[in-house]
């Protein structure tokens, strides 16, 4: 007797699933990229800027189970946003230089955002991806920005912290910090 449709596609989409799984292991165990690191690399200064911090592995093979950003000078008013499974929460710093927001004046600000598994089921497995993000507002002035991010797992940390002594080429570092770009703002602003 000739097998059923469903039982011709089961037997197919399992054969595909083993096979674009057989691709993954040949492609090398490694991630695509092995560093913490921002969706969107650049963005205008001044502007409103939403962080997305790309997680592409645990710890040695260990699952994550927090992430925690330390919101870099000038970057103001930073929000995390929510995540399932996850607690967040923010810390907050005195600043050097106080600024104005809504006609108040700001002398405390966010200074690091975490994200922590609720449970220990809930963190991030190593093989998998996942994003963490805040919002906030860039600095007036282009240049480098650079976001600290401690990542603990079961079993140990990464700390991407390393910051180039010049420039902005990450090349030979072992725990880059995460790099935005903040280019010159555009001459003509819409203001609401």
């Amino acid at each position: 007797m000739a097998p059923t449709v469903l039982e011709s596609f089961t037997v197919h989409f399992s054969f595909a699933t083993k096979l674009i799984a057989s691709f993954a292991l040949l492609a090398g165990a490694a991630p695509a990229f092995s560093h913490i690191v921002l969706e969107n690399k650049s963005a205008p200064a001044g502007s409103s800027y939403k962080a997305v911090f790309l997680v592409g592995h645990g710890c040695q093979g260990s699952a994550t189970t927090g992430v925690s950003v330390q919101i870099p000078t000038g970057f103001l008013g930073a929000k995390p946003y929510p995540k399932a499974g996850w607690t967040v929460s923010a810390q907050l710093g005195k600043l050097a230089k106080p600024y104005e927001s809504h006609g108040k004046q700001i002398s405390e600000d966010v200074t690091v955002v975490s994200w922590k598994a609720a449970t220990p089921g809930a963190g991030l497995p190593d093989a998998f991806f996942d994003e963490f993000v805040l919002r906030g507002k860039l600095p007036v002035s282009p240049g480098p920005l650079w976001f600290k991010v401690l990542q603990t797992c079961e079993n140990g940390s990464n700390d991407w912290s390393e910051i180039p002594a010049s420039g902005i080429s990450t090349q030979g570092l072992k725990l880059p910090a995460a790099l935005l770009e903040i280019k010159p703002a555009e001459t003509a602003h819409h203001h609401h």
